[in-house]
């Protein structure tokens, strides 16, 4: 069986905000449908294979959420990638804040990203295509 994350689904307070910091990401997203949707505007985003649901929010939330403070959520999303420090001056050079906290292994190299509104993005590229290596835990980083 093959399983892979199709998409995921956002609500945003932009849905252009946040389509710039992906795109900024990922050149190769394209816009593959936007819309209205119950009077909220939306947005799909990604490739033909795998894509972001965007929804703009109507509404604040009444506490704000703030990633690895042990509260239910999403701390981050994850993304392989092939050039991290491409990558890395692409999100820097469009004016995203870089949240990288030092970390260090021979295998994998991450770095992470604030959207516009704080979300936590986090960026590998692996240099080993053995599963033992890339999967390392035992050396901290």
């Amino acid at each position: 069986m093959t399983i892979r994350m199709e998409h995921a689904n956002l609500i945003v307070r932009s849905v252009d905000d946040s389509a710039r910091f992906l795109q900024a990401a990922f050149p190769e997203f394209g816009i593959r449908r936007e819309g209205l949707n119950r009077g909220r505007r939306w947005m799909h985003i990604g490739t033909d294979d795998t894509y972001l649901a965007l929804t703009e929010s109507t509404n604040e939330p009444a506490e704000a959420w703030v990633p690895y403070t042990g509260k239910p959520g999403v701390n981050h999303l994850g993304y392989e990638v092939d050039d991290v420090d491409a990558l890395r001056e692409r999100l820097a050079a469009a004016g995203f804040k870089d949240s990288t906290y030092p970390n260090s292994h021979p295998h994998r190299k991450r770095v992470y990203f604030n959207d516009a509104d704080g979300n936590d993005w986090e960026f590998v590229q692996y240099f080993s295509d053995d599963p033992k290596e890339r999967n390392d835990y035992d050396l901290l980083d």
